[in-house]
């Protein structure tokens, strides 16, 4: 089965969930056999992630496409790669972080990979931008200020608060340390926050109040 005829025949059922180790390494087994049907319930847990992920990166609908098809295809023709060291989505996430990056090796597109270190202990600097981007992710304002994020700081968001990624899971696929990534999310954080900030003034929500005296 090739690579397109695979994405075309589970592309109908495409649907978000998720699936714990042992059964994501129950249908592995199944998919090792080449059954089609234990694939599809793969890519039904997986599938729309995979998109949503790659369109973070690439914003380009045909080439998110086009990783979600490389991805699932990779599954397919190796499942026995899955070790269970990790969780199930992180490992498929991983698959298509490659194929991502191979889609954004040119000169305008280079993800700086310099690493900034900070101690351990970050400020709280307020109410938890997680839980504002949790809750208004599907908003067109959270999606315009992710936009504007560096790839590799909206690689990291995406990771930890639309996947659910482990810190040490996000420093594995980035290849840097933990600390690296807790340096990442906590100056996305900072730039979403003022992103919106910035945002909400220029909509008039923060204008001054016109006093009129009599």
């Amino acid at each position: 089965m090739s690579a397109a005829n695979i994405h075309a025949a589970a592309r109908p059922i495409h649907g978000h969930g998720d699936l714990d180790n042992a059964t994501a390494s129950y249908l592995l087994k199944r998919v090792a056999d080449k059954d089609q049907a234990a694939f599809v319930t793969i890519h039904r847990a997986m599938g729309r992630r995979v998109f949503a992920y790659a369109m973070r990166l690439l914003g380009d609908h045909e080439q998110a496409e086009e990783v979600v098809s490389d991805t699932m295809f990779e599954v397919w023709k190796n499942p026995q790669r899955f070790d269970g060291l990790s969780r199930f989505s992180t490992w498929v996430i991983g698959i298509a972080r490659h194929r991502a990056l191979d889609r954004m090796r040119s000169p305008t597109r280079m993800i700086d990979g310099a690493a900034v270190e900070i101690d351990d202990a970050l400020p709280d600097d307020g109410p938890s931008l997680e839980e504002g981007v949790a809750a208004q992710q599907r908003e067109g304002s959270v999606r315009n200020c992710m936009d504007k994020l560096s790839d590799v700081h909206r690689e990291c968001l995406h990771l930890v608060f639309y996947e659910g990624a482990p810190l040490v899971e996000v420093a594995s696929m980035q290849g840097c340390p933990e600390n690296t990534v807790k340096t990442r999310l906590f100056h996305a954080r900072q730039k979403i926050r003022n992103c919106l900030r910035l945002m909400m003034i220029s909509e008039g929500h923060n204008r001054p109040k016109v006093v009129h005296h009599a």
